[in-house]
């Protein structure tokens, strides 16, 4: 029997038939604390087949022609609200004959070529983004002529900070329009930047860290406006100017 029901009963019929659907079929299941058992989205729990192999995450193209070859079960375990792949089950026929291809074809001058090609395609990319995301951010802050030198210092920083690839900042999202990915990564830098808000001791009650972040948040935008207008001020009394002072001198 390839199905247990966490210690429900259940008839001869279902156990017999239960088990050929789940293994002619795709799923994404839990990981449960036995290596071979899953959890399916139903509740169950379902012991993988004695000829079913589990490949690890991290290589994509594999991953994917494993799961075009027949079914599979793709383990995601889920801390906090983020979802991690634990690798994909499926018959080790299926995987040794999906890796056995992909080699040979990765092994070939074309596919090589490919890899170039597609880099160079990315890295051509990652450039412009990093030019339109610098003039977005500018285009945020919108400093007086006065504090023009502060504005591209600041915009550097920000950018600098918001775009690498695999950062995770809001700035590699697409859900939301450029300037306002802008807008949130100015908010966000000021934030770590020039208040204390990473020494502060916040209630673990919920909502009280988003709460507090909007706090800063207005204070932040505050400080943007006073480089807004036609008014100056010492340098000294100012947490953004500070801010980029002291990142100077350390660099």
């Amino acid at each position: 029997m390839t199905v247990a029901e966490d210690g429900r009963s259940c008839s001869h019929a279902r156990a017999v038939l239960l088990p050929h659907r789940m293994t002619t079929k795709s799923l994404i299941v839990a990981p449960t604390k036995d290596p071979r058992q899953v959890r399916a989205p139903d509740g169950r729990v379902l012991t993988v087949p004695a000829d079913w192999s589990c490949l690890p995450p991290g290589d994509a193209g594999l991953t994917r022609r494993v799961k075009a070859a027949g079914p599979s079960w793709a383990v995601l375990e889920k801390v906090g609200r983020k979802l991690f792949s634990k690798g994909v089950w499926a018959p080790t026929a299926n995987i040794t004959e999906a890796k056995e291809k992909l080699e040979a074809e990765r092994a070939t001058p074309q596919y090589a070529k490919k890899l170039e090609s597609a880099r160079a395609r990315r890295e051509g990319e990652q450039v412009k983004y990093v030019e339109d995301f610098d003039g977005a951010v500018r285009a945020f802050l919108r400093f007086a002529p006065a504090f023009a030198s502060l504005e591209q210092e600041v915009a550097q920083r920000v950018t600098a900070h918001a775009t690498p690839v695999g950062s995770g900042t809001v700035a590699r999202t697409e859900r939301i329009p450029l300037e306002r990915r802008a807008e949130a990564a100015v908010v966000a830098w000021m934030r770590h930047q020039t208040t204390a808000y990473d020494s502060m001791k916040v209630a673990r009650v919920k909502g009280a860290r988003r709460a507090v972040r909007r706090q800063l948040a207005e204070i932040s935008r505050a400080v943007l406006d006073l480089h807004r207008g036609r008014a100056t001020h010492p340098p000294g009394a100012c947490p953004l100017c500070r801010a980029v002072s002291d990142e100077a001198a350390v660099a």
